[in-house]
Order: structure tokens, then C-alpha cells, then sequence
């Protein structure tokens, strides 16, 4: 569930029969298409749910930075040209380019931290412009590292990779140093802008020795999740992440809403925009289900034992 912005969801014959021409959707993400597809695919889940066919009722112009953010402004201003209905950006700094492309062509946003610190928005409740979409909560930073320290209580040192250049990312890695003093812990801040930064990066971490490891939700960030999983498993890092796909793929513990489902859910703002709704009028939603995965496969190989007051509140263990 999501709230901050109750939207209706209409059923898929209703959604379908009220729009009588082929809508034509730009997709706007700093990843690769082999990188950041599952994104996407749950974005275009979510408009199928409303009883969207692509080819028939709708048509998605995809457009990639594959892990170049410096690309987004061209690329933003090539969907502007395409005169597409909506714009569908993943991220915060995707969301900064489409908005300094364009002030007329509505953009939905999934995947954002704090869009009105961000000057994204106005406010969450009334976006102003032609910006709104789906974002994270600011309390899941701290309850992140909370939960770490719980299952660590020799924690003192952690690692958390962000994107500079990512103004959400950033923002992030503030909230987490906020939190992060009230529970005695040091955060050290490790910079990643893209594929060239990677090894420098992992050197950095290597060198440091942190006690765990943390990311934050950047899209750049997450489609090195493969890289950043092993690296943690060669280190014997413990570590927290953003994405439940960290943790399906070796990580150690997920705290947080669903991402899939904030692309998803995208949808039926792409769907209220098409009927005519405002951006501007659209409330931003924000999670209020979160859930907590942890692998003890990983917890055993690490050596960690995951107290028994955790395991109680997780909503999935991998075993």
C-alpha cells in the first residue's frame, strides 16, 4: 500500500475504453537497458494492469544513458521533439533533466528521495508543476541503519556508496549521517558516478575496512548491484541495501518499500495523466508497507548471527 495520494485504480475495460488513441510514453533512466529493464518491465506491468497494450493502445520511445548521466539532458530533450504524452523518468537525475526539458509535457517520476528538497516539487500534496510520481519516505534511511546496528551491536564504522551527482542520492547519505549519530555510528561516504569510478571505489572500501556496507536507492547505483554483492561477499562485509535485489542476489539484509512497486504504481499516475488529470494537482505518493528480507545463507557464510528479534519481524528469510 501507498499513500500521500489516494488515486482510484479503474478497471482495466474502463481504462481502456477512455482512451481512444495510442498514447506514446517516454522513458527516460540513467542505466542500460540490461541493467535497468526490470524497472521498465514493472512500469509497463502496471499500465497493462489498466488495460494498456503496447502496439494498440500505447507506445513506450525508450531512451538509456547507459550509466552516463551526462547524456539525460540530450535525451530528455529527445522525447521532448518526439512530442510524447508523458515523460517516465527513474530517478532523481533523470527527473532533473526532464524538468529542465520541458515545463509543459506532464513527467511522472518513480524511484525519487525528498522531491521537494530536490526542487522537484512544490510540496507532496500539491507538486505545482508538470512533476509528480512516487517516492521514498525519509524515516527508511535511519530505520535501515537501526536495524543494522541491531544485528551488528559492535557496529561503528559503515560504509555507504551514493552518487554525487544524483542531488536524491545525496540527500540520502545526509539522512543517514542524521540518523547515524544518535545510534553512535560513523558513516563514511564512498562516491560512485559510474562504470570508471568502480575498482577506485572498491580499492577505498578495502583500504577503510568498514564494519558493513550500505548503498543508497540511486538507479546507477543499483544496476552495479551484481558487482557491489560480490565485493561485500569477497570482503565478509555485512551489509544493508534499498532493493530486495541485492539480497536475492547475496546481500545480507533489505530494509524498505518495494522499488518494482513504485514503478508500478507510476502507471496509474501515466493512466490519471492520459484522462486529463494535472500533474500539479496529483499528490506524490510515498510507501507506508515496508518489508524486511534477510539472507541467513549469507549470514552463515559471513560468520553473523541474525538475532531471533530480527528474524521475528522479517517478512522473508532466505535459507
Amino acid at each position: 500500500m501507498i499513500a500521500g495520494g489516494l488515486l482510484v485504480v479503474p478497471t482495466a475495460a474502463a481504462s481502456a475504453q477512455h482512451t481512444a488513441k495510442v498514447a506514446r510514453i517516454g522513458w527516460l533512466s540513467p542505466a542500460s537497458a540490461s541493467t535497468g529493464e526490470s524497472n521498465f518491465d514493472a512500469l509497463r506491468n502496471g499500465l497493462s494492469e489498466l488495460g494498456y497494450v503496447e502496439g494498440r493502445n500505447i507506445v513506450f520511445e525508450r531512451r538509456w544513458a547507459d550509466g552516463t548521466a551526462a547524456r539525460l539532458p540530450t535525451l530528455a530533450a529527445e522525447l521532448v521533439r518526439l512530442k510524447v504524452d508523458v515523460i517516465c523518468t527513474a530517478g532523481t537525475p533523470a527527473s532533473v533533466a526532464a524538468k529542465e526539458a520541458t515545463t509543459t509535457i506532464p513527467i511522472v517520476f518513480a524511484n525519487v528521495a525528498f522531491p521537494d528538497r530536490s526542487r522537484l516539487v512544490e510540496s507532496y500534496a500539491r507538486p505545482g508543476g508538470n512533476l509528480t510520481g512516487v517516492a521514498f519516505i525519509g524515516p527508511e534511511y535511519g530505520k535501515r541503519l537501526e536495524l543494522l546496528k541491531e544485528a551488528l551491536p559492535k557496529l561503528r564504522r559503515v560504509g555507504l556508496i551514493y552518487n554525487p551527482e544524483n542531488r536524491g542520492s545525496v540527500l540520502a547519505l545526509e539522512e543517514t549521517q542524521r540518523w547515524a549519530k544518535a545510534l553512535d555510528v560513523t558513516i563514511e561516504a564512498h562516491p560512485l558516478r559510474g562504470p570508471q569510478e568502480l575498482e577506485g571505489m572498491f580499492d577505498a572500501l578495502s583500504r577503510s575496512r568498514p564494519d558493513a556496507l550500505m548503498t543508497t536507492a540511486d538507479v546507477l547505483i543499483q544496476s552495479y548491484r551484481g558487482r557491489i554483492v560480490q565485493f561485500a561477499a569477497n570482503s565478509r562485509l555485512p551489509s544493508m541495501f534499498p532493493d530486495q535485489e541485492y539480497v536475492t542476489a547475496g546481500g545480507l539484509m533489505f530494509y524498505g518499500g518495494s522499488i518494482p512497486d513504485m514503478y508500478r504504481r507510476a502507471g496509474i499516475y501515466v493512466d490519471r495523466i492520459l484522462k486529463g488529470a494535472k500533474p500539479a494537482e496529483l499528490p506524490v505518493e510515498q510507501p507506508t508497507k515496508f518489508d524486511m528480507i534477510i539472507n541467513l545463507k549469507t549470514a552463515r557464510t559471513l560468520g553473523v548471527t541474525i538475532p531471533q528479534s530480527i528474524l521475528v519481524r522479517a517478512d522473508r528469510v532466505i535459507d
